[in-house]
């Protein structure tokens, strides 16, 4: 006996219906399941990742006249007025038989990868506040895409650093197979900070005006234009507690060689005030990164 299609279709309706049924008691709703999901939602969410530092690196340069040169220009010039004054004027020492425009650059590369995801990070948040208030995504995405994007201006960079050696006929040894591990600890410096100050501006709009101050007064204060060999050695240790010391020494104990050395003391307390301010950054972001949709 053949069935009309009218029956199929009531049939149709029913098996839906059913297999709604058993689609809705396997649903199930867990407290604090997006506490304990957070670190696989960044896996997840990794395309947005991937758009969003895409997106910032495409717009980073828009509309200029040179684009991307700006990367070269910006570290090239610093460099240059740093050789002028302290290299040529003030005759401060280099290390070892380093030229001097090598010393400072190899500490430029670090500093200004730190000081451009600070004001990346540090503005993140507010920039993209439409798509945080309205969909649920690891928030973490936004101040990390920030970070990658400085690091790709560090990268492009890091050509000048090859021309200067490829002029001076600078040749590294086997201590730059190490630069990795350093540009690894700059990466977390950089970011710890970029936590703190992302989430601090969210709620005091202040750090806005508060980071071109840390930046520009953290570069007087780093060893940026001279080693950092010239400080006394009573005052050494107090030194480091500037972490980015600890990242410029070690660039540049990498980078030149040579005599070049490595103030181990001052060095570890560095790296420890740089895991510090990683993971109390991540801390303070996940504590406050509940409310950001509420107050941004």
């Amino acid at each position: 006996m053949q069935r009309s299609p009218r029956w199929d279709k009531l049939l149709l309706v029913k098996g839906c219906w059913g297999m709604s049924d058993r689609i809705q008691t396997e649903l199930v709703i867990e407290a604090g399941r997006t506490e304990t999901q957070y670190w696989k939602d960044l896996w997840r969410y990794r395309e947005l990742f991937y758009f969003l530092a895409w997106r910032d690196i495409l717009v980073r340069y828009k509309q200029t006249a040179i684009g991307i040169a700006w990367a070269l220009i910006r570290p090239f010039l610093t460099m240059v007025v740093f050789t002028v004054v302290f290299g040529n004027l003030a005759k401060l020492p280099s290390e070892g038989n380093a030229p001097y425009p090598i010393l400072v650059f190899a500490a430029m590369l670090p500093w200004q990868f730190f000081a451009n995801a600070l004001s990346e990070c540090s503005n993140s948040l507010i920039a993209n506040s439409n798509l945080i208030s309205k969909v649920y995504f690891p928030r973490l995405i936004v101040p990390a895409s920030g970070v990658i994007v400085s690091f790709v201006d560090f990268l492009i960079s890091g050509m000048i650093l090859l021309a200067l050696m490829a002029w001076y006929n600078f040749v590294p040894n086997w201590r730059i197979v190490t630069l990795p591990l350093f540009i690894i600890i700059a990466f977390a410096a950089a970011m710890g900070a970029g936590l703190w100050l992302a989430a601090l501006n969210v709620k005091y709009r202040d750090f806005r005006y508060i980071v071109p101050f840390i930046v520009q007064f953290g570069l007087y204060i780093s060893p940026v234009g001279f080693s950092s060999n010239i400080v006394p050695q009573q005052w050494r240790l107090l030194y480091s507690l500037n972490p980015m010391v600890g990242v410029i020494d070690g660039f540049r104990w990498a980078i030149l060689g040579g005599e070049s050395k490595l103030y181990w003391p001052g060095f570890t307390i560095s790296l420890g005030l740089v895991a510090l301010l990683f993971v109390s950054g991540v801390l303070y972001f996940r504590k406050t990164e509940r409310t950001f949709a509420d107050v941004i």
